[in-house]
């Protein structure tokens, strides 16, 4: 993966022991002893929008942890769409097939601005070889990759376009009803529709009330209304 790709500032090596979101990340588990392991740099990196932590088929070099904004997971189509089939946020891991020395299986993009850890692949090789701390954190990761994609297939992938813009909401929205939203082409790329049809609902969720647009992409929501049109044909 070249820097250039992934148009990202390095802002100096992270400090994993002080981490602030450390336990809902990898290295929750991890003991004073096991930090004394990492002999290799772990670099926080700012991802720019719409830049790529890492493509498909890309050799695998490093994990990322997510420590704020939006990582989108895409898978290109034979007829040259996408498909998005994950978001990642503040917590989760993207590339966790190079633990295993395998090829990315989709292309790592920010949807926002997006802080990460970058984790060479040989640190994670030494952890797992040198501490069962680790172990136990990997497989937590894939069997949440696991529920998430099946979450996305079920919740995000069934019903109308209204009941599937309203559970996306849902999925995004902070303790404020806020939601930092995202281009309508992305919006029919998760959830299987068209990017016309994402805009008009969207639209028609503003003019009810559903939805009010403080500035471009950037919402507060009626939590109540969401919840009935979700739970809606």
């Amino acid at each position: 993966m070249k820097k250039t790709d992934i148009g990202a500032a390095w802002q100096g090596l992270a400090n994993c022991k002080g981490c602030g979101i450390r336990e809902t990340a990898l290295f929750a588990d991890l003991t004073e002893g096991d930090f004394s392991l990492i002999h290799l740099p772990i670099d926080e990196i700012v991802v720019a929008p719409g830049a790529a932590l890492y493509h498909v088929g890309d050799e695998p070099q490093a994990l990322y942890t997510v420590r704020s904004g939006l990582v989108k997971l895409v898978q290109y189509l034979p007829n040259g769409g996408q498909r998005i089939v994950r978001l990642l946020r503040a917590g989760d891991t993207a590339g966790l097939e190079a633990a295993l020395g395998e090829p990315y299986r989709h292309t790592a993009i920010a949807v926002h601005p997006v802080l990460t850890c970058r984790i060479p692949r040989a640190v994670i090789q030494r952890l797992s070889d040198e501490t069962q701390h680790l172990h136990q954190q990997l497989l937590r990761r894939w069997h949440q990759a696991v529920e998430r994609a099946d979450a996305f297939l079920v919740e995000l992938g069934t019903g109308s376009a209204r009941a599937r813009v309203a559970r996306l909401f849902l999925t995004l929205i902070d303790e404020q009803d806020d939601c930092d939203f995202f281009g309508r082409e992305d919006v029919g790329a998760v959830l299987g529709i068209t990017t016309e049809t994402a805009s008009r609902v969207v639209a028609e969720l503003k003019r009810q009330g559903v939805l009010d647009e403080s500035r471009p992409n950037r919402f507060h929501c009626d939590r109540a209304a969401l919840r009935a049109l979700a739970d809606g044909p």
